[in-house]
């Protein structure tokens, strides 16, 4: 791979995904398979899927639980508190939950802060990803749910779910201006996981000169994530 990145080093950051509430235990173990053989930095599933996979997965990987609503995010707090912690009990290390955006002049005001406070209270103790839905937001809107995420308590901002649009390069770009300015305000670092439509080792390496343009620090698996459930293929083939 050009840029001095090869397929390991993307690799460490590769939060590979599998996000199908009808997996089988087939499924479940071909992508565990995969993921003890190429050791990504975490393997990334359904909450009702993390006791089956955790019991499957070597040591070493971080297992990734994506709990409440997916693609629409919970609009109740209490719900997704419940699902966040049956995620942490059944062996979660990382949360990703989507901040549903609002189609309004308010956004994000008092409700989101709301749903955020939830998933870090919920979540403590594992890193929380917040999915913000980049596809569907202005760029004053996206900067605020950033912004809020990250005093929030987030230790990633991700770009979308790839459901409802991909990661575009203006998107990359603003998540990692944010952290950056966060961590030069706050003096704490925070991450960014880009996902949404990354297949290739291209779309790896233009996204992440589009990150690094803004903030160079922001590297290895604490602080940097590529979700992806194809993107392995290319790596190894």
């Amino acid at each position: 791979m050009s840029g001095g990145m090869d397929a390991r080093s993307v690799l460490d950051l590769l939060d590979l995904t599998l996000l199908d509430h009808d997996a089988s235990e087939a499924d479940l173990d071909a992508l565990c398979q995969r993921a003890n053989t190429h050791r990504p930095a975490a393997v990334c599933v359904f909450s009702e899927h993390v006791a089956y996979v955790r019991s499957r997965l070597d040591d070493g990987i971080a297992l990734a639980a994506v709990a409440g609503g997916f693609p629409i995010g919970d609009d109740d707090p209490s719900a997704l508190s419940e699902s966040i912690r049956v995620a942490v009990k059944a062996g979660a290390d990382e949360i990703d939950c989507v901040l549903e955006p609002r189609d309004a002049e308010d956004f994000p005001r008092e409700p989101e802060l709301a749903m955020l406070l939830a998933m870090r209270e919920a979540s403590a103790g594992c890193a929380l990803k917040v999915i913000i839905e980049t596809p569907l937001l202005g760029e004053r809107s996206m900067r605020a749910v950033v912004r809020m995420a990250l005093a929030a308590g987030a230790e990633f901002v991700k770009s979308c779910t790839g459901k409802r649009g991909g990661c575009s390069d203006e998107a990359a770009g603003i998540l990692a201006f944010e952290v950056m300015r966060h961590g030069v305000t706050m003096g704490d670092r925070r991450g960014v996981k880009l996902s949404g439509g990354i297949g290739t080792k291209s779309d790896v390496e233009r996204l992440l000169g589009v990150l690094h343009s803004e903030d160079s620090t922001i590297e290895g698996p604490a602080r940097l994530r590529i979700g992806a459930s194809t993107l392995l293929d290319d790596l190894v083939d």
